[in-house]
């Protein structure tokens, strides 16, 4: 009997850890403030569940997304040091908003076609938050 209980416990300790290995990591950004005037800014990591694409809005104080001033594509999984190119200057102290948009409602695959407000390409959200890290720019 203490066999079959041992033999009972272990598959469901190896069960649980197994199935647990292979979570899938939630949906994430990691960015750091950092020196823009190269004309780019980095996301130190992205976690996604689909390909999609990194989006960089002005933000301040009040936290909400402004205007886009870069985005980047991003792959399935996990991405290290994701770059995009800034289409306007920003200053130091600005703050930027790194935020994981996805990639569906457009005409086109692989084409960024998010505006303010749109669905196409719109932003991820889990939970009804959006998936973004904020940084200021040094």
């Amino acid at each position: 009997m203490n066999l079959l209980k041992t033999s009972l416990a272990a598959s469901f300790i190896i069960t649980a850890f197994g199935a647990a290995s292979f979570a899938h990591a939630a949906n994430s950004v990691k960015g750091s403030d950092q020196d823009v005037s190269g004309g780019t800014v980095s996301a130190e990591m992205i976690e996604s569940d689909a390909n999609g694409w990194l989006v960089v809005h002005r933000t301040d104080k009040s936290m909400k997304p402004g205007p886009v001033v870069g985005y980047s594509p991003v792959k399935k999984g996990t991405n290290q040091n994701v770059t995009a190119i800034l289409m306007e200057p920003v200053n130091s102290g600005d703050m930027l908003m790194l935020m994981l948009h996805g990639e569906g409602g457009g005409m086109k695959t692989g084409v960024f076609e998010y505006t303010l407000g749109a669905k196409e390409d719109g932003p991820i959200r889990e939970d009804g938050k959006l998936i973004m890290d904020v940084i200021t720019v040094q």
